[in-house]
């Protein structure tokens, strides 16, 4: 059924295990993709990254390897399904992280908000933040966890259509009809880069898609591109 707003597909209560995205059977003809293969960032210790991951998160470490010409290194870690991994270069030159620039501005390192958030705005071609798919009974778990392990971590973020994307406090999935379309907690590993674990609580349909994309033209501050 629709949600109320118009949006999405309601999820019933006791009926959310495995609820993707967009759940429509969409296929891409192009290329068959099978999702993330990694995803790779730039640390600056990387001894203290690796331990992190592993120890607060569970991950793997796979494969490591050290850059021609003392460039860096560059090391593999399993999320822990055998395909999706992230990975860490790491380079002896490397610039520190500036917030709102290739840092997330919205939250200190104990996940306090910094003055407005502002805007949760991150610079073009930077990686504003990294969302982990969890399943959506074992996220308030997964809170408790992650705090038992020390590691700062924001409440529970439901992201409502009515408000935007907004937070709806009083979240009932008994009740809500799919205004809620993701449940969030957000915390920052050790490099300062924001981290997320998401659950879908409903299926998109073409309802969700309402908004004409900005342009280049749009933007407020006029840079000249860098090339690639």
């Amino acid at each position: 059924m629709l949600a109320a707003g118009g949006h999405g597909r309601h999820i019933e209560a006791g009926r959310r295990d495995n609820v993707l995205m967009a759940a429509t059977g969409n296929t891409n003809t192009e290329f068959e993709l099978r999702g993330f293969n990694h995803i790779a960032l730039v640390c600056r210790d990387m001894a203290e990254t690796v331990a992190w991951y592993e120890d607060k998160l569970g991950m793997k470490l796979v494969k490591t390897l050290e850059l021609p010409g003392g460039r860096g290194q560059h090391f593999f870690l399993d999320m822990g399904n055998g395909i999706d991994g992230i990975a860490f270069f790491w380079f002896p030159d490397a610039p520190e992280g500036v917030p709102g620039e290739s840092l997330h501005p919205t939250w200190d390192a104990e996940m306090r908000l910094v003055g407005d958030g502002g805007g949760g705005i991150t610079a073009i071609g930077s990686t504003n933040h990294i969302a982990f798919d969890v399943a959506p009974e074992k996220i308030e778990e997964y809170l408790v966890k992650l705090r038992a392990k020390g590691v700062a971590v924001t409440e529970i973020t439901n992201h409502s259509n009515v408000r935007q994307g907004g937070h709806k406090a009083d979240y009932d999935p008994a009740t809500d009809d799919g205004d809620v379309f993701v449940r969030s907690l957000y915390f920052k590993d050790p490099n300062g880069t924001l981290l997320e674990f998401a659950c879908w609580t409903t299926t998109f349909d073409e309802s969700d898609v309402g908004h004409q994309p900005k342009t280049a033209a749009d933007l407020t501050s006029r840079r000249v591109p860098v090339d690639a």
